[in-house]
């Protein structure tokens, strides 16, 4: 199946435009939680931890956070340091360690939470439930093809971890 022309211009912009969104949100959300001394790279690692359906080491953490390994040894110290994240060890690879989250991380992450669903409440304000679906469908759609790509499914099932989770 061939597309028309004039397809590929919307092709084009959709990358575009789907980085931009993922920016402008991520951005939003650290605008408005920066008062609370939680930058994007906080409170991406305590909210990936809320969500996450098992425990995390940090190998998989940073994956599913998209941080890479210095940037994330600095943040897990700071967290620690603030109380709210302990690593413990893997019984079976003594290099390998999980990070938790503690009870003292509980404010920061309603915090979190309720400036992520106020966010999400005021984009989604003039977006039908249908307009949505038919958005997560094609994003679905287009997820598959990257199936074809070495090591994308195992990506996308990790950063995907805890998604249905409330």
């Amino acid at each position: 199946m061939t597309n028309p022309p004039d397809s590929n211009a919307s092709r084009e912009q959709f990358g575009i435009w789907l980085g931009m969104l993922a920016r402008q949100w991520r951005a939003e959300v650290d605008r408005r939680l920066s008062p609370f001394i939680l930058t994007e790279a906080r409170w991406i690692i305590l909210f990936r931890l809320s969500t996450a359906d098992h425990d995390l080491t940090q190998k998989e953490l940073a994956r599913v956070a998209g941080v890479q390994g210095p940037t994330l040894v600095r943040t897990l110290d700071w967290l620690e340091e603030k109380g709210l994240i302990e690593r413990r060890e893997v019984p079976d690879d003594r290099r390998a360690k999980t990070v938790h989250l503690t009870a003292k991380a509980e404010p920061a992450l309603r915090q979190i939470q309720a400036v992520i669903q106020g966010v999400r409440a005021q984009i989604f304000a003039d977006v039908s439930d249908e307009e949505l679906e038919q958005c997560l469908a094609v994003f679905k759609k287009i997820g598959r093809q990257f199936d074809a790509f070495a090591g994308s499914a195992q990506d996308r099932d990790m950063i995907m971890v805890g998604q249905g989770k409330k």
